[in-house]
């Protein structure tokens, strides 16, 4: 697993953007809690989903309105018709762990890393 940040570093419902892997992931901590971790740009088109809106352990992108799991990073909202990869977190002590998922990402049109 790879140290991604400290649990100090996140803010509640927010979105945090990770270029030290690529593709990019954000890290998100929950009003419940929880730590989560996506590929950061929408499969629609090139945007960050770390800036996009978080409630009900979803995040909304900021483009275009299509709402990706947290949990899973299933889409469930066009425009969007794929979804991203979510990786697994382990949290421990002030120290957040990802392990970045072995799928290829799905990445929109024109975007490369």
């Amino acid at each position: 697993m790879l140290r991604i940040c400290s649990l100090s570093e996140l803010v509640e419902d927010e979105g945090v953007r990770f270029d030290t892997v690529t593709p990019p992931i954000a890290v998100f901590l929950t009003s419940a809690g929880e730590v989560y971790a996506i590929d950061d740009t929408c499969t629609h088109q090139d945007a960050s989903l770390a800036e996009g809106w978080v409630e009900d352990c979803r995040v909304e992108c900021p483009l275009h309105a299509s709402t990706f799991s947290l949990l899973t990073g299933d889409v469930d909202s066009p425009p969007a018709r794929r979804g991203v990869r979510a990786h697994r977190i382990e949290v421990v002590g002030d120290d957040v762990y990802v392990q970045l998922s072995a799928l290829a990402p799905n990445l929109p049109p024109g975007v490369e890393y």
